[in-house]
């Protein structure tokens, strides 16, 4: 059923966009040399305001943005949006960078939070705020704040409006938790999982859980449920060798290395380690990981099952919620960014959203997507959705950094010492701490 809905949807789009290509008229619009122009795109009709729009994502994605934007573009006489893909979102911020300095920037483009808003330090990315307040469709309520929070500076001033956020999930094999005789709904905490992994292995399978490898990402949002904080308030001081943290990433060094009841795959080829995560509970090694929204897709809802990651303790879960902005660069003429924005108050609607959320598996922005018929069933069908939503309204945005990413990298870094190498926490914490702490003094000159 899951799989008819999302193809249904596809093909409505496409449709629009194969009526869209027939009917426009005018010359074909220039490749822009930053990127790869999005095949399907019709050329502008005469007298419609050109704006581009710079975004990555993979063919999935790429092909229903494509829908959507030919719908737009099809739904409207003023505008006419032009898609530029890139190969990922770190590219999409250096050409971006490349493309202001030389005067050749698109009018609208997606990015990760943090290169956002620096933009927006630097002057570079127009605030929203005047345009949602001429804006009637417009109603604040209607995302999620955890990720809308995401494009507000310290003065309350919009940079950005989300497209879309991630959070990640857990999933477990239905089968395992049955054999071990495990209530997935009694699973509220890290040490309900403990007891549950246990039991798994006890049943016959080779690991109860499997956290995800790759970064630190699991682990930190374990340690955010435990109260964990990677600043001061003052923002000062680095503080991710906290008591708080360490009791988390301990946990884990022994429940994988001590204990053998978790396992978590790193390294292999692009994403292999992931991969064979998956592959450890579809095929019944294992009772199940913590891993992406964007999984929910490619998986068979007959052998596994979603839930919301754990709490710690007495605390709930509070998971890191990561959201992808769209932004508005500053430089292009007033009718273009009031096309840009016109194309962005279309893409959040809640029906835009859905039929994202649907193909892709992420998180809406636009909470209003359960009022949409298409949703309403895919969440019937999907229990990954259900759950995803549940944790956006109660989620964690991680910090503002302000060393371009020192402080994460030293995370992840730990996390490996950790996880694969079986180092204490406190000795991986505090080695992660001190590299933090200098690259946090640095960029404040302190």
């Amino acid at each position: 059923m899951k799989k008819k809905l999302t193809a249904a949807i596809l093909a409505g789009l496409m449709c629009v966009a194969a009526l869209t290509g027939c009917g426009s008229g005018g010359g074909s619009t220039q490749q822009a040399q930053t990127g790869s122009e999005s095949a399907g795109t019709a050329a502008p009709a005469e007298g419609k305001v050109e704006v581009e729009f710079w975004y990555a994502g993979g063919k999935t994605v790429v092909d229903l943005i494509q829908g959507i934007i030919d719908e737009y573009n099809a739904s409207q006489d003023q505008y006419h949006v032009t898609a530029v893909t890139q190969a990922d979102y770190t590219e999409t911020f250096q050409k971006l960078q490349a493309g202001i300095a030389g005067k050749a920037a698109p009018d609208l483009v997606l990015l990760d939070t943090a290169p956002a808003r620096q933009l927006y330090e630097r002057g570079l990315v127009e605030a929203l705020d005047a345009y949602q307040e001429a804006d009637e469709t417009f109603n604040a309520d209607d995302y999620f704040e955890v990720y809308a929070d995401q494009g507000k500076y310290t003065d309350g001033t919009t940079f950005a409006r989300p497209m879309y956020g991630t959070i990640q999930i857990c999933y477990y094999n239905i089968k395992a938790f049955d054999d071990a005789g495990v209530d997935p709904a009694t699973v509220k905490t890290w040490q309900d999982m403990e007891e549950a992994a246990k039991k798994i292995k006890a049943a016959g399978y080779d690991y109860g859980w499997e956290p995800m490898g790759g970064d630190a990402k699991n682990l930190i949002d374990a340690a955010f449920a435990n109260g964990a904080k990677v600043l001061s308030d003052d923002g000062t001081q680095v503080t991710i060798n906290t008591p708080e943290w360490v009791e988390v990433w301990e946990s884990f060094r022994k429940w994988i290395h001590d204990d053998e009841i978790m396992i978590t795959h790193q390294g292999g080829q692009g994403w292999q380690y992931w991969y064979d995560t998956i592959d450890d509970v579809i095929t019944g090694k294992a009772g199940g990981y913590t891993g992406s929204p964007g999984d929910a897709p490619d998986l068979d809802f007959s052998i596994v099952q979603a839930m919301e990651q754990p709490g710690w303790g007495s605390n709930p879960s509070a998971p890191w919620a990561q959201a992808l902005m769209l932004c508005i660069p500053k430089d292009s003429p007033d009718e273009e960014k009031q096309g840009a924005y016109d194309f962005l108050r279309y893409f959040t609607n809640a029906e835009n959203q859905a039929a994202f959320s649907i193909m892709t598996g992420y998180g809406p922005a636009n909470k209003r997507v359960t009022n949409v018929a298409d949703y309403q069933t895919y969440m019937s069908e999907n229990q990954a959705a259900g759950v995803l939503l549940s944790q956006s309204e109660h989620a964690s945005i991680y910090p503002v950094d302000p060393t371009g990413g020192a402080i994460l990298d030293a995370l992840n870094i730990a996390a490996e010492k950790v996880e694969v190498d079986g180092v204490s926490a406190q000795e991986a914490l505090d080695e992660a701490q001190k590299v933090a702490q200098e690259a946090l003094d640095e960029a404040l000159g302190q």
